[in-house]
């Protein structure tokens, strides 16, 4: 099978048979290392929601895990007046599980396709689109083929098809050695650019990636908080590649939305003000101080999440110019 079916199959059973956050998971993302993170993504929605004139907007995440993000976001936007209607997109039934008791008041989505459509949407998709199926080119001496998934010495390998791409590979690629492309994701951010082009509202994407176009192999699975075979357990261990933030910003521009600069995760907080909130933090709880310090450096430091993460915001034409991507 191509290498995105067997993902998106992978993926569709860990998520839906557990919950893999935490120290006794498989991996960690920024909501859970510290509330930092999810306040300030809130006071950034509130800001732009002010500066927007106030609209009857909805608040809506994309694959919310615990729910952590969204609950000390709507902590924060409460102390702005913004108390949107929740909206989580989400299939697994273990995490929905963890968000009813984060969020008891939020409402559920298999999909984007049921969101509300008579309002503007502030969105926000923390670690979304990594773990999204992607498609893998590979060059070979007898031209581009596409990775398949097959059975070889009774367990799964990778492989190439018989069927070759050369005609689509692009010039400036074509002396790497690995493309990868992520229709899934391109199709969802399309959709959801094409509705806050008509409805209001923007979107704030944050995950680790790249500015394309570039060549490699970037998939990977983690188990257990470290690397493994992404061909090995398939379900059993989180399946995710890097994000091209350049395809996905020009796929809502392809609908007529706002695409603002790509910045670093480390550059936006640090631009809504998480220096202040550590400090204040840190003043409050003096026998947390190291704790807190040591949060901040993770989600901003350059040799930990703060330029591997990058994030892109867009917004219907006419919308302010949201903050950190000024």
């Amino acid at each position: 099978m191509p290498l995105a079916d067997y993902m998106a199959l992978a993926n569709a059973h860990y998520y839906a048979t557990r919950d893999p956050l935490g120290a006794a998971g498989d991996f960690t993302t920024a909501p859970e290392i510290s509330q930092m993170f999810g306040e300030l993504i809130g006071l950034w929605a509130a800001d732009l929601w002010l500066r927007a004139g106030k609209p009857d907007a909805a608040w809506v995440e994309l694959g919310p895990g615990r729910g952590t993000l969204s609950a000390d976001a709507l902590r924060a936007m409460g102390k702005a007046a913004l108390a949107p209607p929740v909206h989580l997109v989400e299939t697994s039934p273990v995490l929905r599980d963890a968000q009813r008791r984060a969020m008891p008041g939020g409402m559920h989505h298999e999909s984007i396709a049921t969101l509300p459509d008579d309002r503007p949407l502030i969105v926000v998709a923390n670690e979304f689109f990594d773990a999204l199926p992607i498609r893998q080119l590979v060059r070979t001496e007898t031209g581009w083929r596409e990775r398949m998934v097959d059975l070889g010495g009774g367990r799964l390998v990778p492989m190439v098809g018989g069927q070759r791409f050369d005609a689509i590979v692009p010039a400036a690629l074509r002396d790497g050695e690995v493309i990868e492309t992520s229709p899934a994701s391109v199709a969802i951010l399309r959709d959801l650019a094409a509705r806050i082009v008509v409805q209001g509202g923007a979107l704030l994407a944050i995950d680790y990636g790249y500015e394309g176009p570039l060549a490699g192999d970037t998939l990977q699975a983690l188990r257990h908080h470290h690397f493994a075979d992404p061909f090995e357990a398939p379900g059993e261990q989180d399946l995710t590649a890097h994000v091209d933030f350049s395809a996905l910003a020009e796929a809502a521009r392809g609908e007529g939305a706002v695409s603002h600069r790509v910045t670093t995760q480390g550059a936006l907080l640090e631009a809504l003000g998480i220096r202040a909130r550590a400090t204040g933090l840190a003043r409050s709880a003096p026998s947390r101080q190291e704790e807190i310090e040591t949060a901040w450096r993770r989600l901003c430091s350059p040799d930990e999440m703060g330029t591997l993460f990058k994030a892109l915001a867009i917004t219907a034409p006419g919308w302010p110019v949201p903050g950190g991507f000024e």
